[in-house]
């Protein structure tokens, strides 16, 4: 039986790690690349960081704007699919290649598996929220890492089945933890364990507008902390767009390009504090028992706030006093999981496609 997986962003690259092994076990298992994240550190990295294979196949779509992103991965994902005649397509998150890879499996015939489905945050101004909600009601297996995702999926009356498995980032950072120790950043960028706070900002609404952007760097920029920014190329044009790149790398900040897995995780395990909109990144640092301040006013990851470690921050020119007053919780319940999610996954996938072709 063959399955394709269909990834082109960091978010994908690192749940395609977590079942890649499990799927080569027992299945054909073909990996399309898109080229929607194309940049070393965005997407090569994180193959040779995670033991991915090489893509069977690179569509080279590249940046753009979204309908363009979408509409040429859905018109080469296509012509892959047709070539290659899976079982079942895996698509994994809420990027534009998450979208079309669904679009492209369903528009051309083929069933549809969606790894972290259900995630809502009800805000309609972010493109991962509208792919996500594309793509759950087009998917024939939908695995939710949560029960608030399983109850946002039976709330939508779904088509497909859902199943509750757990969250694959749990799997791929108890995986990786010990091989991250490795990692010299800290030595690199002359950091004291748990004396500095990670940033990352890089979602549409933050970054495409520039009075947010300049909200968010005013924010960063009056916390009296050593702040270490690993920047999306995307962030970065904009700040040097709206003219805000020498405020934010005058200050008490450190700019970095974009970071490997392993390195990223080794910095975020030994920081204070995580500043970010990522909700990646909000899941990662939960685990690595960091606070975290999310620069955006919701988040589909409401569990992590509702446990005190994660706290909304709708104004960034607020940071300063939040961080101030940001009590670390005494405890971590496992809310998300407990880190069997992709074997979870894969198990259903070889009983779907088992009875199907039995």
């Amino acid at each position: 039986m063959k399955v394709v997986s269909v990834v082109g962003a960091r978010p994908n690259f690192i749940k395609l790690a977590s079942l890649n092994p499990l799927l080569e076990e027992g299945f054909e298992h073909i990996i399309v690349h898109t080229g929607q994240h194309y940049d070393y550190e965005l997407s090569r990295i994180f193959f040779e960081n995670l033991e991915i294979p090489e893509p069977d196949h690179y569509l080279g779509v590249g940046s753009g704007s979204h309908g363009y992103q979408v509409g040429e991965m859905v018109k080469r994902v296509e012509e892959v699919l047709v070539e290659e005649k899976p079982s079942l397509v895996l698509v994994y998150g809420d990027t534009n290649s998450t979208l079309a890879g669904a679009l492209a499996a369903v528009k051309a015939g083929f069933k549809v598996a969606h790894v972290e489905a259900g995630l809502r945050s009800y805000d309609m101004r972010m493109p991962e929220e509208v792919n996500r909600r594309v793509v759950d009601h087009i998917s024939h297996l939908l695995f939710a890492p949560t029960p608030t995702a399983i109850s946002n999926l039976k709330a939508e009356a779904v088509l497909g089945e859902a199943f509750l498995t757990g969250d694959v980032h749990v799997d791929i950072l108890r995986r990786w933890l010990k091989v991250a120790e490795s990692s010299r950043i800290l030595s690199r960028l002359g950091l004291k364990e748990k004396d500095y706070t990670v940033v990352t900002v890089h979602r549409a609404e933050n970054v495409d507008d520039s009075t947010r952007l300049a909200s968010i760097v005013e924010g960063l920029t009056s916390l009296r902390k050593q702040l270490v920014f690993p920047v999306h190329p995307r962030t970065r044009k904009a700040l040097m767009r709206y003219g805000l790149y020498g405020k934010i790398s005058s200050s008490n900040v450190i700019l970095t390009e974009p970071l490997g897995y392993l390195d990223f995780i080794k910095l975020l395990k030994y920081a204070e504090l995580a500043v970010t909109d990522s909700g990646g990144v909000q899941r990662e640092a939960f685990l690595l028992g960091v606070p975290c301040l999310v620069l955006r006013d919701r988040t589909e990851w409401i569990e992590l706030v509702e446990s005190g470690w994660v706290k909304l921050v709708p104004d960034p020119l607020r940071l300063s006093s939040l961080v101030r007053s940001f009590e670390k919780p005494k405890a971590r319940l496992p809310l998300l999981g407990n880190g069997r999610a992709a074997e979870r996954i894969v198990q259903i996938i070889r009983e779907k496609l088992g009875r199907k072709h039995a």
